[in-house]
């Protein structure tokens, strides 16, 4: 079964370095880059989970409590949940805009609003979690010199931890719809 938000398109790794912006269907929300091995693992973590939650409920349901089974049932879908939704977070572009998919929040910002997005040095959150260090980060601004909080992408996290020149092909990719669509709009 193919999981299309799962990879990034196969045309970007195989296009050559003088085309930036390999896609042929560009009104498609597409993910520049593939989630990177921290992500993935987690996300196959909790479905390992999901599935001893899902045994459990079996387990429950023969021993005659089905309102047990059903909670765990539950408790299984939501882990299921969970884990697909992490693999959906990161930047995503299409010929209508930028996408930034959070866990909670997904936040659209249409080309036509955007004045820049660059990569800069600032402290960046360690995987996410409250702990900064020095790194890089890919940062939109707005018109109105209104710069978005969060960054779009950085390089300690999930998908690009350990991954530098993954990190710089997926910026360079941003970067470079932004810069065509930002012409267009």
């Amino acid at each position: 079964m193919p999981l299309p938000f799962l990879t990034a398109d196969r045309a970007f790794d195989e296009a050559a370095d003088d085309i930036a912006l390999p896609y042929d269907d560009r009104d498609q929300w597409r993910r520049p880059y593939r989630p990177g091995p921290w992500r993935v693992g987690a996300a196959a973590l909790l479905l390992l989970l999901a599935s001893y939650i899902l045994f459990a409920a079996v387990i429950i349901a023969f021993a005659g409590g089905l309102s047990g089974a059903v909670a765990c049932g539950f408790g299984a879908l939501l882990v299921i949940a969970a884990a697909i939704r992490l693999l959906r977070v990161g930047t995503w572009v299409s010929a209508r805009g930028l996408r930034h998919v959070g866990f909670f929040v997904t936040r659209t910002v249409p080309w036509a609003q955007v004045v820049t997005v660059r990569t800069t040095q600032q402290p960046v959150r360690w995987l996410g979690l409250p702990r900064t260090v020095q790194g890089q980060a890919l940062v939109l601004v707005r018109q109105g010199g209104e710069t978005v909080a969060a960054p779009l992408l950085t390089d300690h996290s999930a998908d690009f931890l350990a991954r530098s020149e993954a990190f710089d092909r997926a910026a360079d990719t941003v970067e470079a719809w932004a810069d065509e669509y930002r012409a267009v709009a």
